[in-house]
């Protein structure tokens, strides 16, 4: 056997075990450097403990205090119209006025047969005087005496006639002028000039009050029975005034704040079919800025106050079909516990049951944390009060988890 065959079969033998240590000194490598790495930061804080007041929110729509519809009292052609679309007005303002003419006439037939019966009572008046004085002397008997009395009689009462038939037709005339019968934002004329009007049936417009005005929504069994509670131990009657609970109402626009009314009204049985009650809310309205019609989201007290623990939205995880929080102890090792959720409150979620308030919760940065791992803590102090997160994480906690 050559030397150089010998030499080239050392040279493998040799290969085989370097290969093999290259091999697992590379890959032993990145564990050690797993190992010797500090835990990752998060974000950690204890959770607020404060007072609060449990809100329910329910949808429903403003409807004006008062709304009428306006309609003439006589038939007759429409002559003038005084007012603008969708203008407000005030109580007793003109809007309409119905042609006179038909009605000046009738005014003035009506005056002259006053005047007839009064020129009649004052002839009858006087022959039943002067009868009456000739009867006591014997020259006019008493059956004579009777027919005057009856012809004065007859004519007093064809004088209230008269003066009756005067005071309609006034009437009439005045009615001619059809004026605001409350004040509010009058709607759009229904009616032109020179069209028909039939008494008490033709529509001319609408006119609706705006300040105050009121808000109508509807609440099923439970919730009601809970505001009834909530009501009594405050010393009223939800059904005696909706039990003056103090609420607050938002609109479509986002940029308007909230508006501030009272519980003023609530029917006085549930509806069978649905299973609900309709309650109504009062709000000022000084601005105009809520319209009859409008939707909104009122809000209401569902309880009185007690201790909550509350946490930010973005502080609950999902586990399967749990909502949890991550507990973090003093040594940076993670626990994870599962909460159950209430409503949104100052920006954060109410935490019915899980924690106390007294851990320290991760805030920030979950998707680092590995239950059971440890992380580098770092501490943050939440505030009372926050504005409310973007919609995607405020809705990440559903409620009633």
């Amino acid at each position: 056997m050559s030397a150089g065959y010998m030499g080239v079969r050392m040279l493998r033998h040799l290969r085989v075990p370097f290969v093999l240590a290259s091999f697992f000194g590379l890959s032993l490598s990145p564990a050690l450097a797993q190992q010797n790495a500090a835990p990752p930061p998060v974000t950690v804080a204890k959770p607020v403990v404060r007072e609060v007041v449990d809100n329910d929110e329910f949808i429903g729509r403003f409807q004006a205090v008062d709304e009428v519809a306006v309609r003439s009292r006589i038939g007759g052609y429409l002559q003038e119209i005084h007012f603008q679309d969708g203008a407000m007005v005030k109580s007793g303002d003109l809007l309409f006025v119905i042609d006179q003419r038909p009605f000046i006439t009738a005014l003035n037939e009506s005056t002259a047969s006053l005047e007839v019966a009064k020129s009649t009572l004052t002839l009858a008046d006087a022959q039943f005087k002067r009868t009456e004085s000739l009867a006591t002397t014997g020259s006019q008997s008493a059956s004579n005496l009777d027919d005057r009395r009856r012809d004065l009689i007859a004519a007093q009462a064809n004088v209230r006639g008269a003066t009756a038939a005067v005071d309609r037709a006034t009437l009439d005339m005045e009615y001619t002028k059809i004026t605001a019968p409350q004040s509010g934002r009058i709607d759009r004329r229904l009616v032109s000039v020179g069209n028909l009007v039939q008494a008490d049936q033709t529509v001319l417009t609408t006119i609706v009050s705006l300040d105050p005005i009121d808000f109508y929504f509807d609440v099923d069994e439970r919730r009601l029975l809970n505001y009834a509670r909530t009501a009594r131990e405050r010393g009223s009657e939800l059904q005696l005034g909706g039990g003056g609970l103090d609420v607050t109402v938002t609109i479509a626009d986002p940029t308007a704040p909230p508006f501030k009314g009272k519980l003023d009204f609530s029917e006085n049985r549930v509806d069978s079919a649905s299973g609900t009650m309709r309650l109504r809310a009062r709000f000022p309205n000084p601005d105009y800025v809520l319209q009859p019609g409008l939707f909104g989201r009122i809000h209401i007290a569902g309880s009185n106050s007690y201790q909550a623990v509350l946490v930010p939205d973005e502080a609950i995880g999902s586990d399967q079909n749990q909502r949890v929080v991550y507990v973090v102890g003093d040594d940076g090792s993670v626990t994870t516990k599962p909460v159950r959720t209430g409503p949104r409150l100052y920006g954060y979620r109410v935490i019915r049951d899980g924690i106390d308030g007294t851990e320290t919760i991760a805030i920030n940065g979950l998707m680092r944390i590995r239950p059971g791992g440890k992380v580098t803590p770092q501490l943050e102090e939440l505030p009372q009060e926050r504005a409310d997160p973007p919609p995607d994480v405020a809705g990440s906690a559903e409620e009633g988890q």
